[in-house]
């Protein structure tokens, strides 16, 4: 399953600019809106374009494997197991 890391990343960028960032600007800038981007953030597994991942890329000034986290199917359902 492919989780976005969304939240850890405005965490972080929160950190490194020395400001707060919403949602709103995150969708201003770059055309997603926020409701798809609470959807990405919430949603464990969102199914969303590339164009998507790119424009939050290019905001977050980040590299993919920043922005998306691989957790194999099975480890996943043994988690839930647990």
């Amino acid at each position: 399953m492919i989780y976005l890391q969304i939240t850890e990343l405005i965490k972080a960028k929160k950190l490194e600019w020395n400001r707060k960032i919403t949602l709103s600007e995150i969708a201003d800038a770059t055309g997603i809106s926020r409701m798809t981007l609470f959807r990405m953030m919430k949603n464990q597994g969102y199914n969303t374009v590339t164009d998507h991942l790119d424009k939050l890329c290019a905001f977050f000034e980040c590299e993919l494997h920043e922005l998306v986290r691989y957790v194999p199917n099975n480890h996943h359902q043994i988690q839930k197991a647990a």
